[in-house]
């Protein structure tokens, strides 16, 4: 267990048997007790019927608690094996990024033949995919396999010789592939805020500015948080934008400052940690200048580049959501503000920069640089340039405007006292699971590896969502190790209604995924180099 867990509050451990624990009593005041806070007292609905699970609950300050959940078998059982990638399967620097490993079923048999000419002990293994909420599920593809072994140092080996006979692969633990039987383990925390006695506050953070990336744990100690967790998708590559830049809507304090990837889910949360919802969001925005009104492609993000898609029609290669794939566009009109950063991007084309008032200060071409004090600026690119020359003149007053509207088609308009963080897919809604990975883009046609690598297989992740009572609830699980196992998109959508959540949507994961408490690291990020930077990230912060 893992001692950073255990501090002056006291703490009460239990062992529980699938199906065989009963719901716990409702807690005392400053009591705290084994699966308080959103569990129902049954084990999670993770791996072989039986296996045992402990919870540890504690009481983080008034209306806030942390429960650890380990379930399942404390050794590694499972053995590691090599899987093979396509030859000349795109590459990413995203160390997210699922490799290329999905054939169709023949190739992958002549695959295989070859491999076994060659002297290897090769496999081919069909992967088919549940149905979820919007996507039928069946048949994805083959995958092909070489040898099994007891240790990841053995795999290695084998990989080095298929390296050597002109071939790539990857080492992976079988307990990664979401098998329903497997023992485990499981680590999971789960940081749950109850508005009727919470006296802190629930907020987002970006961290001095949105083009930087810090890590949860600096976010956390900037504002001395008490807990905190990661939150949205953001640009890691220099060559998909700025990074730091949340990669989809980013509302912080009421002000909106990174448009929505249009359609997919965001968290809404308010400071006193009610009326936390998940809702489908849409933006449009336009400038208007000189009697001349053109719409807004973007807020805050490196003009052309578009991560994750969902933008306009004229995007390429698509205007629908389609996760982990910057779009892009030669001609674009983006707004910025001074939460960007000390400069604006630089590059060929036009920005108008605005004073605090709107009014046009000066053009610049090329364009990028510092921003006025409590000033703004709008960046042309293309043939949005002759568009930015029409309607910017300077000593003229710029209008900038944007509108969010939910999945009603309802305006939506944040209060100051109002964060929202982009994720995606929905895990749970109306207290029943509700996968949106094809609407949301992680379902991507011509792609299964995409699929199987991010939707199927295990890796660490980050929840968020909001019990029948109106509680908030965090949940960070670990991955991508033989201590525990890494939650699939179906297993998280699971252990979400299992914790009672009525609305639950999946936020950034992987390497990402961080937990902090009382400035502390307690759960184990899955870099090689240790805790992640990232951009934004969800903070409890005490009473003031």
């Amino acid at each position: 267990m893992n001692s950073r867990l255990l501090g002056a509050a006291a703490v009460l451990t239990v062992l529980i048997t699938l199906g065989s624990a009963p719901t716990p009593a409702a807690s005392q005041p400053g009591e705290d007790r084994a699966a308080a806070g959103p569990t129902r007292g049954k084990g999670l609905p993770l791996g072989a019927p039986g296996l045992t699970e402990t919870r540890i609950t504690r009481t983080l300050q008034p209306g806030v608690t942390l429960t650890r959940i380990v379930r399942g078998a404390d050794t590694a059982a499972l053995p590691w094996t090599v899987e093979v990638s396509i030859p000349g399967g795109a590459a990413s620097p995203d160390p997210d990024a699922p490799p290329a490993v999905i054939r169709d079923t023949a190739s992958a048999r002549e695959l295989t033949a070859t491999l076994r000419s060659e002297g290897f002990d090769a496999r081919t293994e069909q992967v088919r995919a549940p149905a979820v909420a919007d996507h039928p599920g069946g048949t994805l593809g083959s995958r092909v396999r070489v040898g099994t072994y007891d240790t990841e140092a053995a795999a290695n080996t084998a990989r080095t010789r298929l390296r050597t006979a002109g071939h790539t692969g990857t080492a992976v633990y079988t307990g990664w592939d979401g098998a329903s039987n497997d023992k485990g383990r499981w680590r999971i925390d789960v940081l749950t805020i109850d508005p009727r006695t919470f006296d802190g506050s629930l907020t987002a953070s970006y961290g001095p500015d949105l083009e930087r990336r810090e890590t949860t744990s600096a976010l956390a100690a900037a504002q001395g948080a008490s807990a905190a967790v990661n939150a949205g998708f953001f640009v890691l590559d220099p060559r998909s934008g700025a990074p730091g830049d949340p990669a989809g809507v980013g509302v912080y304090d009421g002000r909106l400052l990174s448009e929505a990837v249009n359609g997919r889910p965001a968290l809404v949360v308010r400071d006193d940690g009610s009326g936390s919802h998940v809702t489908r969001l849409t933006w449009k925005g336009t400038v208007t200048g000189h009697g001349t009104v053109r719409p807004l492609d973007g807020v805050n993000r490196v003009p052309g580049l578009i991560r994750n898609c969902g933008g306009t029609a004229d995007d390429r290669p698509t205007g629908r959501p389609l996760h982990d794939t910057t779009c892009t566009d030669p001609a674009e009109l983006i707004a910025f503000t001074p939460q960007f950063g000390v400069s604006t991007p630089h590059g060929e084309g036009l920005e108008a920069i605005l004073d605090h008032t709107g009014r046009v200060r000066e053009l610049r071409s090329p364009r990028g640089g510092a921003l006025p004090k409590g000033g703004s600026s709008v960046q042309a690119t293309g043939d949005a340039v002759t568009d930015l020359t029409v309607f910017a003149h300077v000593g003229e007053r710029l209008h900038i405007r944007g509108t969010l509207r939910d999945g009603d088609g309802r305006p939506y308009a944040p209060s100051r006292r109002t964060d929202v963080v982009n994720g995606g897919p929905e895990l749970v809604r109306d207290g029943r699971v509700h996968i949106t990975a094809a609407t949301d883009g992680m379902v991507q046609p011509g792609n299964p590896s995409f699929d199987y690598g991010w939707v199927l297989k295990r890796n660490p992740r980050t929840l968020a969502g909001v019990d029948a009572a109106g509680r908030t609830v965090l949940v960070t699980a670990d991955g991508r190790s033989t201590e525990s196992l890494g939650l699939s998109i179906p297993e998280s959508a699971a252990v979400a209604r299992s914790l009672g959540l009525r609305e639950a949507v999946n936020l950034d994961g992987g390497g990402s995924t961080t937990m902090v408490v009382d400035g502390q690291v307690v759960n184990r990020p899955s870099d090689a180099s240790g805790e992640r930077p990232v951009g934004d990230a969800l903070l409890v912060l005490p009473k003031r």
